[in-house]
């Protein structure tokens, strides 16, 4: 099994990996359902021939109780194993949702802004500082996010091990 990873994957809102094996994507399934029902008191997930969703189990759900995705796909007559970490789709899409008002708003501070400055006009004095608002919400956005990937951190390197040696010992079992 080989991996790949980037420098630009550790500073990402959702980190990400790739693996290649040679088992085929029906084996694969296979053998991460049956290295879960292993793990079942550790680990839970759904599993299908494209896609998995691993996650830790614990007593408590936080908003970053992360995710492991595992997709897979067929690159170069081996089987890649593309894994992204993240928190539940309900939490990644709220904060994309934040991202995107924030963004829409900033530039439309802005540019209100700018357009004032243009005209000569007086009437939105307050759109630079809202602007500067919004720039400051998209930070915080950010800032809780990387917050969360700390406070989670335990948790995805149980789910990195999970992709690691369900994929590893399988394949030494082939070999």
């Amino acid at each position: 099994m080989k991996t790949e990873e980037s420098t630009i994957d550790k500073i990402r809102t959702r980190p990400r990996f790739k693996m290649f094996t040679h088992l085929t994507k029906e084996e694969y399934a296979e053998n991460l359902k049956k290295y879960l029902a292993g793990h079942k008191d550790e680990f839970s997930g759904n599993i299908n021939k494209e896609v998995a969703t691993i996650w830790v189990e614990t007593k408590y759900d936080n908003y970053w109780k992360p995710r492991l995705s595992l997709r897979i796909e067929i690159e170069d007559d081996d089987i890649a194993i593309r894994g992204v970490f993240g928190p539940s789709s309900a939490v990644w899409t709220f904060f994309m949702f934040l991202y995107f008002s924030f963004s829409i708003l900033w530039m439309t501070f802005f540019t209100m802004y700018y357009v004032e400055r243009q005209i000569k006009s007086a009437e939105f004095p307050w759109a630079l500082s809202a602007s500067f608002m919004m720039l400051f919400c998209i930070l915080l956005t950010y800032a809780a996010a990387r917050f969360g990937q700390h406070k989670g951190k335990e948790e995805m390197l149980k789910l990195r091990r999970f992709a690691e040696e369900s994929t590893l010992q399988f394949e030494k079992k082939i070999n």
